[in-house]
């Protein structure tokens, strides 16, 4: 494996930096240890489940607010009868236990009603992504099945690209805002004949049974559903509201993140209503408004992710700083690089980072509040050597792996066993590509988590690179198959490979396709730039392209990617034509050297 450089500081964690972090939580840790006990206790077989937690509150925290938004505040007691309202719509249309509704629904509280609703009737609610459109969409209702779909404002342009006409058998709801399409049926208004009262089946709904799919991009291709259960989504209540944030009812939790994703449903949510708290609610991210939220909502924490943190960090500083109430934050991705700017600029006494994902089976918390690490878990993991030309893990002679030692970088994998389950997704081929076997013994079974950490001692990692043909960017993983599949078929090349590539200042890593033009063909830097924004997600269409005459050596360009995602995008090293795009309006143009100095000096953001 090759060397890197690293701050050395982030390396290991030590007995004396565990033991000062230790006696400061001293104060509130029989509430945490008492929330540990919980995460222990909530077993699959337990009645229990995020409609039961919810109705649990409105009966002891009526008039307490559950939810801020835009203005609008919605008490437990107001929240819980809007939610056993939309239930009984959805039973009304066929929905039961083990259904799966669809919701493609934009950040406002009409989502958290569906989901809710859903799940109370035992069925699962799908998460669907609102940016995605024509076949990633399809393909995503296509993996979900749904029963029935519920369509927020905004988004019912997207379901027609995906499905031009409402399928005969699944019905689709509007949930509003604005004029209702005439192939839906107005959720709003059905609603008001419906009863407030709590579906009677809720109380039996168990722990380990389905509560969401929630999309995550892979190294195959297109999206893939996760299982998430209502025993993961509510031990990540007790574990991180409860035991790491020490959250209570007389905490608010600002939440500008998209709640298709898990750092906003689960991560947030769950710790607002493990606790019988206060959930803020924005519609999106905004970096000149984010602290004015703050304020107005007199919010005590918020959830981030790594870019969120180094925008609100390139904003102009002021003297309101560090006019907040905010006492904890909790996310992932926050880079050491600007983690004691961030720290010390907003007085944020205890930032939470944790890793985990979807589909996986473990957490790490930062619970104890150290500087640079993605944080503790005592669940069981192995980070192992990982060979990143090939981009697989290293095997001896006798085909086992290795585990690596303190302050070095490997392949992060977890163990799947009957205390410690692997739920997957919703097709087993999927399910079955997570997984190594035969990793330190004969028989057992370990999920690839897909991410680089480094082992920092006392059972703390910090999160280095994502590996294969997935990246992040803007907070989304795009996978590159999925990216190269919507140059499928355009008459002017002959062939694309997508990999992401290191941006100075900004996390993640931005897209690029290196692309072999057909014979005698010119790149459309517009139309190409058309195209793409058509078939992708935003954050998914390559910032950059790489024009090349070199095919691939091998079908799938793999070879290639590791010399070319190393080459990145400075046009005085890469011979090759290279194009940026800055705007989807002119297209892609020519990057030149005065403009990749503008990118890296940051004067120009891709």
């Amino acid at each position: 494996m090759k060397k890197e450089a690293r701050d050395t500081r982030r390396d290991r964690i030590g007995l004396l930096d565990f033991g000062r972090a230790a006696l400061s939580l001293l104060p509130g840790a029989g509430r945490s240890l008492w929330a540990t006990l919980k995460v222990y206790a909530l077993t699959r077989d337990r009645r229990q489940s995020i409609g039961s937690v919810l109705e649990q509150q409105a009966e002891r925290l009526p008039d307490k607010d559950c939810l801020l938004f835009e203005g609008q505040r919605w008490t437990y007691r107001d929240f819980n009868a809007w939610v056993n309202r939309i239930a009984q719509v959805l039973q009304q249309h066929g929905v039961g236990s083990g259904d799966t509704v669809g919701l493609l629904i934009e950040n406002r509280p009409e989502l958290l009603a569906c989901v809710a609703a859903v799940v109370k009737l035992g069925a699962v609610a799908g998460l669907l992504n609102p940016t995605q459109r024509g076949a990633v969409l399809r393909h995503s209702l296509v993996a979900i099945q749904p029963r029935l779909m519920v369509i927020g404002g905004g988004c019912v342009q997207a379901l027609h690209s995906a499905v031009p006409e409402r399928p005969a058998d699944v019905p689709w709801l509007w949930a509003g805002p604005g004029p209702l399409p005439a192939d839906c049926i107005d959720l709003p208004q059905a609603c008001q004949q419906a009863s407030t009262a709590n579906p009677p089946g809720t109380g039996a709904i168990r722990a380990g049974s389905p509560c969401c799919f929630i999309f995550t991009s892979g190294t195959t291709g297109l999206p893939k559903a996760s299982v998430m259960t209502h025993q993961r989504w509510l031990r990540s209540g007790y574990g991180m509201g409860q035991a790491a944030m020490r959250m209570t009812p007389d905490d608010v939790f600002y939440c500008p993140l998209p709640f298709h994703h898990n750092n906003a449903l689960t991560v947030c949510w769950s710790a607002v209503l493990t606790t019988g708290a206060t959930l803020a609610m924005a519609r999106k991210f905004s970096a000149s408004g984010f602290w004015s939220d703050v304020r107005a909502t007199h919010a005590t924490a918020f959830v981030y992710i790594g870019e969120l943190c180094r925008y609100l960090l390139n904003q102009p500083p002021c003297a309101q700083d560090r006019e907040h109430t905010v006492r904890v934050m909790i996310g992932n991705g926050l880079r050491p690089e600007i983690w004691d700017a961030f720290q010390q600029r907003f007085g944020i006494r205890h930032i939470c980072e944790f890793y985990g994902s979807s589909e996986g089976n473990l957490v790490f918390i930062n619970a104890f509040g150290l500087p640079r690490t993605a944080g503790f878990t005592p669940l069981p993991y192995a980070i192992v050597a990982f060979d990143t030309d090939l981009e697989r893990p290293v095997r001896d002679a006798h085909g086992l792996m290795r585990r690596v030692g303190v302050g070095e970088t490997g392949l992060l994998i977890t163990e799947v066993s009957a205390a410690h389950p692997f739920d997957g997704y919703t097709d087993a081929e999927s399910t079955e590509a997570k997984l190594l076997h035969d990793v330190f013994a004969p028989g057992d079974v370990w999920i690839n988590s897909g991410d680089l950490v480094r082992e920092q001692g006392l059972r703390h990692i910090a999160f280095v690179d994502r590996v294969g043909d997935t990246f992040r960017w803007k907070g989304e993983n795009v996978a590159t198959t999925e990216v190269e599949r919507a140059f499928d078929g355009l008459p002017r090349v002959a062939q694309a490979s997508v990999y992401g590539v290191t941006v100075p200042g900004a996390d993640g890593r931005a897209g690029m396709a290196a692309l072999v033009m057909q014979p005698g063909a010119a790149l459309d830097g517009r139309a190409l730039a058309q195209h793409l924004g058509a078939a992708l997600p935003a954050y998914a269409v390559p910032r950059f392209l790489r024009i090349t005459a070199a095919p691939a050596s091998t079908g799938t360009f793999k070879l290639r990617k590791v010399e070319f995602k190393q080459q990145g995008f400075d046009p005085a090293t890469v011979q090759d034509p290279l194009y940026v795009l800055l705007d989807r309006h002119r297209g892609y143009e020519p990057l030149t050297a005065a403009i990749h100095r503008r990118i890296v000096s940051g004067a120009v953001r891709v």
